[in-house]
C-alpha cells in the first residue's frame, strides 16, 4: 500500500553543502603545498559534499518521488519543494499530471458480427503511486494496452445500432451517456490494479467498417423510406376513412360498395402518390 512520506525541508542541508564544498576549496588551496592533513580534509569536506547532495531532492508540482532502501519501500513523497532525504535512498519520478490518451482507431466486430471503427479518447492520472511503481511493469504501457483491450471488450458487447437487433435496450451509436459511463467503468476495473484514476472516456470515432459502410448506407435509407410510407399510408388511410364518414353524415352523396372502393383507391393514389395529382373533371353523371 502507499505511503505518503513528510521529510526533512532541504535548505538547512542545502546551506551545509555550500559549506562543505567552501571549506574543501580552502583546505585543498592551502594544503597543496604544505600540509597533508588539509588535502584530506578537503577530500573528505568534497565526500561530505556529495553524499549531502545526493540526498538533496526537488519534486516539482504535480509530481511525486518513490523512495526505496536496498529494494525495501519507504515511502511515497507528494509534497512540492525541496527536501533531504536519506542519500542511500533510490527514488523513481512519477507525474500525478492528467494526462490524454488518444487511442488508435480500432476495427473490431460489434454484438451482431458486423465489422465497425471505434476510438476512444480519454483522460487518467496516477493515484496510487506504489501500484503504479511496483504493482506493474511501465505503467504507461500498461494503461495503452489495457484502454484497447476494454474498447474491444465493449465494441463487442453492444450492437452499433438496432436495424438487426429491434429489441437491444442500448446500442453504441444511440447509447450516448450511457455507453460513455460502461466504459468508464470498464476502463476502471482494468486499470484500478495500477493505481489508476479514469476522469474522463469518451468515443471519438464510431462508423461502419469501410467494405460495408456503403450496403449499411443503403439499408438505413430503405429503412428511412420504409418507416416514412408507412406513415404517409396511416395518414392517408385515415384522410380517407374521415371523407368516407363525412360523406355519410352530411349526406351529400350516396355511394354503393363499388363507387366507394373506387373512391378510396383513387384518394389512395392521390395522398401516397410522390408526384401531385393531375386533376380529371368529370363532365357528365357520377356513374359516367
Amino acid at each position: 500500500m502507499e505511503k505518503t512520506l513528510k521529510p526533512l525541508s532541504g535548505y538547512l542541508a542545502l546551506v551545509i553543502c555550500l559549506l562543505l564544498f567552501v571549506a574543501g576549496i580552502y583546505f585543498f588551496i592551502n594544503g597543496v603545498d604544505q600540509n597533508t592533513t588539509f588535502v584530506i580534509l578537503g577530500i573528505l569536506c568534497f565526500i561530505a559534499f556529495a553524499f549531502f547532495m545526493k540526498g538533496l531532492m526537488i519534486i516539482q508540482p504535480n509530481h511525486a518521488r518513490v523512495l526505496n532502501f536496498f529494494g525495501k519501500y519507504v515511502g511515497s513523497v507528494k509534497d512540492n519543494g525541496l527536501f533531504f532525504i536519506n542519500p542511500l535512498y533510490s527514488s523513481l519520478k512519477i507525474s500525478l499530471r492528467s494526462e490524454n490518451l488518444q487511442g488508435q482507431t480500432l476495427k473490431v466486430n460489434d454484438k451482431m458480427g458486423n465489422p465497425i471503427e471505434i476510438g476512444v479518447v480519454m483522460v487518467w492520472k496516477v493515484g496510487d503511486t506504489y501500484k503504479a511503481a511496483f504493482d506493474v511493469e511501465r505503467y504507461m504501457d500498461f494503461v495503452k494496452m489495457q484502454s484497447e483491450a476494454a474498447v474491444r471488450h465493449l465494441a463487442m458487447s453492444f450492437p452499433y445500432d438496432n436495424l438487426e437487433d429491434d429489441h437491444a435496450p442500448i446500442t453504441l451509436r444511440e447509447g450516448g451517456e450511457k455507453i460513455n459511463q460502461i466504459l468508464e467503468q470498464e476502463l476502471t476495473d482494468r486499470l484500478s490494479k495500477a493505481g489508476i484514476i479514469i476522469q474522463e472516456a469518451r468515443i471519438s470515432h464510431l462508423a461502419y467498417a469501410s467494405e460495408i459502410a456503403g450496403a449499411m448506407l443503403q439499408r438505413q435509407q430503405a429503412t428511412a423510406i420504409v418507416a416514412a410510407r408507412t406513415k404517409i399510408v396511416e395518414g392517408a388511410v385515415g384522410m380517407v376513412d374521415l371523407a368516407l364518414k363525412k360523406l355519410s353524415a352530411e349526406n351529400i352523396v350516396e355511394l354503393d360498395d363499388e363507387r366507394k372502393a373506387a373512391m378510396v383507391s383513387n384518394l389512395m393514389v392521390v395522398l401516397c402518390g410522390e408526384k401531385a395529382a393531375q386533376p380529371i373533371l368529370n363532365a357528365g353523371t357520377l356513374y359516367n
